[in-house]
């Protein structure tokens, strides 16, 4: 049988778009399952106690958006647009996976926020966010630009090709503005402003997730790019897009993680997670134009600044940015946007203070609206007291306060925050360490057990090493006493948690009076509420020191 071939122009024209649109849903689909890498980024930078919170918000994001956007962010951004009523309720196939494509980068830029305010928002203030987000806030930005193209200077049209700006550096913003209002997790911060460290439960989950993200984010800009009607699948631009985003991939995590070398001495895992993002969100707004070398100075630089611009928000701001959306998504999405006139390859820009000016109308205009509406938002949230959750309810955890769930009933550990500031013995502190040999407690060697909550652990050792008795011991441990049982479910299915997870502290003193260890525990872990802990003090028969032979009050 010989083969059939095309007969007509308009058979050809179908086979091109059924080829176009087929491209476009696996381009799509790619951008879907972003969203499985954004749940395990995100998951693996909280606290275990917050993990099931933080993937229930990234399910919500998705459920609620993508339907909020059918219904209303697409006629919203049609009327931004000038173009009157949007598309989406005809009866026109190729219009509904039009709306599709677009409603994918709509829900990454709704839920790049979720990092920014986890740990301590309510499901409900964030929810009502995304809603609204969706709605209004993100279609405003993309009717004042790729649908109405209504921000340009000297004739250049602002450029974002695939939404390094329009998506990832309004998203950023967006998440700082919200983390902002809301303020940072209890325990993030000391009195005098020095920063403790709270470590997400498991970089292996950042990890994975750093890499799902970076496989979908072809089809953002690759993606983007394939468009056979316009003579690009084949043309010099879909392989400029491939190699440029690639490039800047990896030159963004070459650059944190260069950066994190030469400040501590060390390759920061997370920082080169987090830098190979930055390299692909700075590239986005113009991997269709950058020269080659120039995909290696957007990404270096999107790398480079990651660190700087974390600590700067951390240190000097003082906003709680949990997973580094800031840094990530929006510095870096407007450094590669700014850069368009200066890396574009030759012959692309005719002026490029037109150009520039163009971008920095752009950025400028997207930052105002995203700042001012977040801020408004979140602000409204906050007067009303549904912005973030109770005190009691951030230490036990958003899984079971939010949801009543506890994502790690068998294996969980507690979660310990780190101190910060001065430590005992540095610079500038009161005293020394001194090792014990007096005549307080009797004469007798006293040992001081305490069982705290794990989040009150920094305290304790900082209230202990001011009275001059810093040697301690510490054990993750879990029991029963005074504290109300959790209630959890499992697909609908209850179940009692009776066992909280604690902090065991032992102390031996022989110079220091016991007296003295029990106020300074006792008043570093009270928070007024059941499940403080207890503090026992026992008589100590003998003491043996391993390295010397020492015994007694000579051994402590």
């Amino acid at each position: 049988m010989e083969p059939t071939l095309l007969q007509s122009g308009e058979e050809v024209e179908m086979l091109m778009e059924a080829i176009n649109y087929t491209w476009i849903l696996v381009a799509t689909f790619l951008i879907f399952f972003m969203h499985a890498g954004f749940a395990m980024l995100e998951a693996g930078q909280v606290r275990s106690k917050n993990v099931a919170n933080q993937l229930t918000k990234n399910l919500l994001t998705w459920s609620v958006g993508v339907t909020v956007f059918f219904l209303v962010g697409a006629t919203v951004e049609g009327l931004v647009a000038g173009d009157g009523l949007a598309f989406q309720f005809q009866s026109d196939a190729a219009s509904w996976m039009d709306w599709l494509y677009g409603a994918v980068f709509a829900m990454t830029a709704a839920t790049i926020v979720s990092g920014a305010v986890a740990g301590r928002a309510k499901l409900r203030a964030y929810v009502t966010y995304t809603f609204l987000l969706a709605a209004v806030i993100y279609p405003v930005v993309t009717g004042l630009t790729w649908a109405g193209e209504h921000l340009a200077y000297g004739g250049v049209v602002f450029h974002d090709f695939a939404g390094g700006m329009i998506v990832h550096g309004m998203g950023g913003i967006a998440g700082l503005t919200a983390a902002w209002i809301l303020g940072p997790r209890m325990d993030r911060y000391n009195s005098d402003g020095s920063v403790n460290v709270i470590p997400g439960h498991s970089l292996t989950f950042a990890a994975l997730g750093t890499l799902i993200l970076a496989f979908g984010w072809y089809g953002f800009n690759v993606g983007t790019s394939a468009i056979i009607g316009e003579g690009a699948f084949l043309g010099d631009q879909l392989g400029r897009v491939a190699l440029t985003t690639t490039v800047s991939m990896a030159c963004g995590a070459m650059g944190a993680g260069l950066v994190a070398w030469l400040k501590t001495g060390k390759v920061d895992t997370l920082y080169v997670a987090n830098g190979l993002l930055a390299g692909l969100a700075a590239i986005t707004a113009i991997p269709d134009t950058t020269a080659w070398w120039g995909a290696f100075v957007v990404g270096g630089l999107a790398g480079v600044q990651l660190p700087l611009v974390f600590e700067f928000v951390e240190q000097y701001l003082k906003i709680d940015d949990v997973c580094a959306v800031f840094p990530v998504h929006g510095s870096a999405g407007v450094l590669g946007t700014l850069l368009f006139p200066f890396v574009a390859a030759p012959g692309v820009v005719d002026s490029v203070a037109n150009a520039f000016i163009s971008q920095l109308i752009g950025v400028g205009v997207i930052t105002v609206w995203t700042v001012v509406a977040t801020g408004l938002i979140w602000f409204v949230f906050k007067l009303a007291g549904q912005a973030r959750v109770s005190p009691e309810h951030e230490r036990d955890g958003l899984d079971v306060s939010e949801h009543g769930v506890d994502t790690y009933p068998e294996f969980g550990q507690p979660d310990v925050a780190t101190d910060g500031g001065e430590r005992f013995g540095e610079s500038g502190s009161s005293s020394e360490l001194r090792s014990d040999g007096g005549k307080p407690n009797d004469g007798e060697l006293k040992m001081i057990t305490a069982i705290i909550r794990p989040d009150k652990l920094g305290d304790v050792k900082k209230g202990l090493a001011e009275i001059g008795a810093p040697s301690l011991t510490v054990t993750n441990v879990s029991g029963r006493g005074s504290q109300p049982a959790k209630k959890g479910q499992w697909r609908g299915e209850e179940y009692t948690v009776d066992l909280h997870q604690k902090v065991k502290i032992e102390c031996v003193v022989a110079d220091i009076p016991a007296q003295d260890v029990v106020e300074a525990i006792g008043e570093a872990a009270n928070t007024g509420e059941p499940g403080d802990g207890k503090i026992f003090v026992l008589p100590v028969e003998d003491a043996y020191q391993v390295r010397t032979g020492k015994t007694g009050q000579d051994a402590v």
